[in-house]
């Protein structure tokens, strides 16, 4: 069965990282999750000019969240590569968008947490309109809803979406980037 038809390989490897978010080795994917092991990740929040945020309904071949509303566009951050690099690559491989690395705001650093699956987590904000390609293997579907309305939703039904989404939209500078009252 290929990466294709399970939402993620369990042969990617990934930088381990300690409690400063300082590589100190590297690891197979299914070591990092079945171990717990502090990893890092992106996540990607993308505003259309009309003020719509885009949610994305992950895989339900995905090892974790399966078929859940997330972020934009979430992943990994592979084995010697830095972050923005990741969320680059991360938006062409789920979303078929390509973007250059300016494209992409930092708006939040998270430090690891459970909530996050033992994740060092950099947000960026894509603003804009993009034609997109999903890749399917990854992304179930895409919706468009305001921010406001993302989180009037999680507050009512929170088991509708992944734990890491649920977490960030708590974040201050976030909820900032976002136009959400502090």
């Amino acid at each position: 069965m290929s990466h294709r038809e399970v939402g993620q390989s369990p042969d990617e490897v990934f930088d381990i990282v300690d409690d400063g978010d300082v590589v100190v080795g590297r690891e197979f994917r299914r070591e990092i999750h079945r171990r717990g092991l502090l990893h890092r990740a992106i996540h990607i929040f993308w505003l259309r000019p009309d003020g719509l945020l885009c949610l994305q309904r992950r895989s339900y071949a995905k090892d974790n969240c399966p078929g859940l509303l997330s972020s934009s566009c979430a992943g990994h951050v592979d084995s010697g590569e830095d972050y923005l690099s990741a969320a680059v690559r991360e938006l062409h491989e789920e979303l078929g968008v390509a973007v250059p690395s300016m494209a992409l705001l930092e708006i939040d650093y998270a430090p690891w947490h459970a909530d996050l699956g033992n994740e060092f987590v950099r947000a960026y904000i894509l603003r804009g309109d993009h034609p997109t390609k999903l890749a399917e293997f990854e992304v179930d579907s895409i919706l468009w809803r305001t921010p406001a309305e993302v989180e009037s939703w999680v507050k009512a039904a929170p088991a509708v979406f992944a734990t890491p989404l649920c977490h960030l939209l708590q974040r201050p500078a976030l909820r900032c980037a976002l136009g959400l009252s502090a």
